[in-house]
């Protein structure tokens, strides 16, 4: 059996999240409370008895899900034995501490950096995401590319799985693209719940800022490869590991062609660790014959 370990990212978390690891496991009540040290507030408050509304801040969504899916990793114990890890946007920095690339403290720093940087990014541009649903990929590629050449920025930004694109941009891009998706027969273009267009050009600058961070942070070999989101492919050097990290924030999520790789790498077992169940999902559609559950 060969277990490929995926972590999940950004609209996944809900109240309560993790408090259950907290209260009945010693270990990850400590690495709680280290967090809290490292963060300088008590983020497990948030996660434990915080509202919706509070959980979706970037600031607080994107670490408190880190810790969550970290958290829960480490609780496994003997068994957990990856042949190959990804994760999803977010998910990737949990995938690098499975794999022991980061320190549990050093990927905690940059996930929150990360966050800033890019809820700073949001309020630079106003944009957003919108999920488009029962279209060919090429199809929605092509109307988003005529789209920004018109002068209105929108790309393809989640390849979720074969049916499922999230696309990122500006405003105005979004709508004349969820428009005329419709028109080309789209089942759905559906604008979503975010604070900005993740993974596109708009996050530049939060790009800028969070590559200073990773370049000043130390990569170690990995202990098994990890497919990541840039380029689909098995990754194991660390200055490579590294380029791609800080090219995620404004490229695309390849994570139906990370997902197939795997599988024709020899993956047979998917088990998600961290909130929610929607990469079990996601793995399902794109490979009818992998086996996916929860850690």
């Amino acid at each position: 059996m060969k277990k490929a370990y995926v972590f999940p990212g950004q609209g996944s978390q809900f109240p309560g999240m993790g408090k259950d690891l907290f209260e009945n496991n010693q270990n990850a009540r400590q690495l709680f409370e280290r967090a809290n040290e490292i963060l300088g507030f008590r983020i497990s408050d948030t996660m434990f008895g915080g509202t919706e509304e509070e959980l979706k801040q970037t600031r607080i969504t994107q670490p408190a899900i880190f810790l969550h899916s970290v958290i829960m990793a480490s609780t496994i114990g003997e068994t957990f034995r990856p042949y190959m890890v990804a994760g999803h946007s977010l998910g990737e920095f949990s995938a690098l501490v499975a794999n022991q690339t980061l320190s549990f403290e050093d990927a905690l720093k940059l996930v929150y950096q990360r966050a800033q940087a890019m809820q700073k990014a949001c309020e630079l541009n106003p944009s957003t995401m919108a999920a488009i649903l029962n279209l060919d990929d090429k199809v929605v590629e092509s109307i988003c590319a005529e789209i920004s050449s018109a002068g209105h920025t929108v790309v393809a930004a989640n390849y979720n799985c074969p049916g499922q694109l999230v696309i990122s941009g500006s405003m105005e891009g979004i709508n004349i693209a969820c428009e005329k998706l419709k028109a080309a027969g789209a089942k759905r273009a559906l604008v979503l719940p975010v604070g900005g267009a993740f993974h596109s050009p708009l996050m530049e600058p939060a790009r800028v800022e969070l590559e200073a961070a990773i370049n000043a942070t130390h990569f170690s070999n990995p202990i098994c490869p990890v497919y990541q989101n840039v380029n689909a492919c098995a990754v194991s050097n660390p200055d490579d590991i590294r380029k791609n990290l800080v090219a995620q924030l404004t490229a695309p999520v390849k994570w139906t062609q990370s997902v197939q790789q795997m599988v024709a790498d020899g993956a047979t077992h998917f088990i998600e660790v961290g909130p929610g169940k929607v990469l079990q999902g996601l793995v399902k559609k794109i490979s009818s014959a992998a086996e996916a559950v929860s850690a």
